[in-house]
Formats: C-alpha cells, structure tokens, sequence
C-alpha cells in the first residue's frame, strides 16, 4: 500500500490530467478526438475512486469499512 502523500500526489497528478483533458474535450468536435478524451476520463476517473478508497481504508485502519459512494 502507498503512503498517505504518495497517494495524495497521484491523485494530485490525475486530477490535472482530468482537467487538461475536460479543457481539450470542450474544444474537439465529435469523433476520435472526443472518444480518446472522454476514455482516458473514465480511465483517470477509475483511478482515483481507486485511491480515494485507500485512503479511507487506511483511515479506517484497514478495519473494512468502505466509503459509499453512488454511481
């Protein structure tokens, strides 16, 4: 398991990336360009739910509890 900073600037990164890829999808016209952004979103989106998980897993202590977030 990563330590707290470690997981805090991966999802530091990713949210950058998320916002340069909103910022270029508000500008590309339908088609590859849109699909590839709106994917590596969804992929990035993934990613950090992942990690906010492990953080509130390891805020728990590990003890099992989740955070309840709806889709």
């Amino acid at each position: 398991m990563r330590n707290r900073r470690t997981t805090l600037l991966w999802m530091k990164d990713l949210l950058e990336h998320m916002n340069r890829c909103h910022d270029q999808l508000e500008w590309a016209s339908e088609g590859p360009t849109s699909t590839f952004l709106t994917e590596s979103l969804l992929v990035d989106l993934t990613e950090c739910r992942k990690l906010c998980e492990e953080l509130v897993e390891s805020h728990n202590g590990g003890s099992g509890r989740t955070l309840a977030v709806s889709a």
